[in-house]
């Protein structure tokens, strides 16, 4: 059962949030955890033997499976830790966001020509057990999902070289997925804090290469998961929210196809860093974080974005992280007030071996530049 204070932002039989003076999810992605994107650790990657790989499937694949079963063990059992967990709470999260691949489910990949880590559940288990004793809420992403829903991106786990997701047999496959993974959050007492599984992460910006997905794959998983619950006898207050991108995003709107939206929830990614419609100065970006307007479908969650500035000034003066931390908290703050008119935030990521606090919170944090009281912001606000 989960038994938490409810948000006052959802329905109130249809939502759980451990208590917080803001009612807001305020949260952090559990990146490069269960899907290594290299870029967030070239050291690590380097170290488990996937230097020069592109992906997960591409590490798998040059390893062999067992060598490389036993480098992601270790690496799942030491990127995010307890101590972490309680480093978050400290800090005044109340909620995570991790990313999994399809391959968590272990019999969905073809073992003739899919290669992935195997192991992985056990792991999984142990964080959302560690987070749920922690009183932390837990939002469960598809990232990766079949055929991989984005081209060349190491966040799909495959870096392929086309998007084959948008097809009936890899919907299937995602499907099996969502309906495996609610029946594990209501039959396993570890994932007790997971309330909301989002049905896919980032699909492609394009309306009508989206449309199956909006039309198809978007009604059957709320089916599909609905159906399972009902099969465990799990009442309404107890069930899911279902999470899918939000129609600015790109992908079309998400809702055009569903009967009922009341368990649906929403997530945008807010990056001012390939936005190409802000001017590159300190005082722009901060003007158009204090403006911006994530409103649309509701509720939504800001559910990634960064203090990460583009590429071809990030190092410069004007940008450099290490003589213009009192600019970044302010951009922090001035996005923060803004994802709070909404139902909140989760930013990526927790941990990133940069040498870049725009990146990793917990950097941030130690360099003073995210504060451990957050509801400080708006006494200082940049707004």
């Amino acid at each position: 059962m989960k038994a938490f204070t409810l948000l006052v932002s959802l329905p109130a039989t249809l939502a759980w949030l451990p208590g917080s003076d803001s009612g807001k999810i305020r949260g952090v992605n559990l990146g490069t955890h269960f899907i290594f994107e290299p870029w967030i650790s070239d050291e690590v990657w380097s170290s488990m033997g996937c230097a020069g790989q592109n992906s997960e499937f591409d590490c798998v694949l040059a390893l062999g499976q067992d060598a490389a079963d036993a480098a992601f063990a270790e690496h799942w059992g030491s990127w995010i830790t307890q101590d972490d967990i309680s480093l978050m709470r400290e800090y005044g999260l109340n909620t995570i966001r991790i990313p999994v691949g399809y391959w968590m489910k272990e019999d969905l990949v073809y073992g003739d020509s899919e290669h992935f880590p195997r192991g992985g559940l056990q792991y999984l288990e142990q964080v959302v057990g560690w987070a749920s004793g922690a009183g932390m809420y837990i939002i469960m992403d598809l990232h990766g999902a079949p055929g991989a829903q984005q081209p060349n991106q190491p966040f799909t786990g495959q870096y392929a070289p086309t998007a084959g997701f948008y097809q009936d047999f890899q919907y299937e496959r995602a499907l099996e997925f969502v309906e495996w993974m609610t029946t594990t959050i209501h039959q396993n007492e570890k994932f007790r804090n997971v309330g909301m599984i989002e049905l896919v992460n980032e699909p492609v910006q394009d309306v009508d290469q989206a449309a199956t997905m909006r039309s198809s794959y978007y009604p059957d998983a709320f089916a599909r998961i609905r159906d399972a619950e009902a099969s465990l006898g799990v009442s309404e207050a107890n069930a899911l929210h279902i999470q899918m991108m939000n129609e600015k995003w790109g992908s079309g709107d998400p809702t055009e196809s569903l009967p009922d939206t009341t368990v649906a929830a929403y997530d945008d990614h807010r990056y001012l860093k390939w936005d190409g419609s802000v001017a590159v100065d300190k005082e722009s970006y901060i003007a158009a974080s204090c403006a911006d307007d994530r409103g649309g479908n509701t509720p939504t969650i800001v559910g990634e974005w960064s203090l990460s500035v583009p590429d071809d000034v990030q190092w410069s003066g004007d940008w450099d992280p290490a003589s213009n931390a009192e600019f970044y908290a302010r951009w922090f703050a001035a996005q923060v007030i803004a994802y709070e008119k909404q139902l909140g935030w989760v930013f990526w990521t927790w941990r990133a071996d940069l040498g870049d606090y725009r990146w990793s919170y917990k950097d941030a944090v130690e360099a003073g530049v995210i504060p451990k009281d957050l509801d400080s912001i708006y006494d200082n606000s940049p707004c």
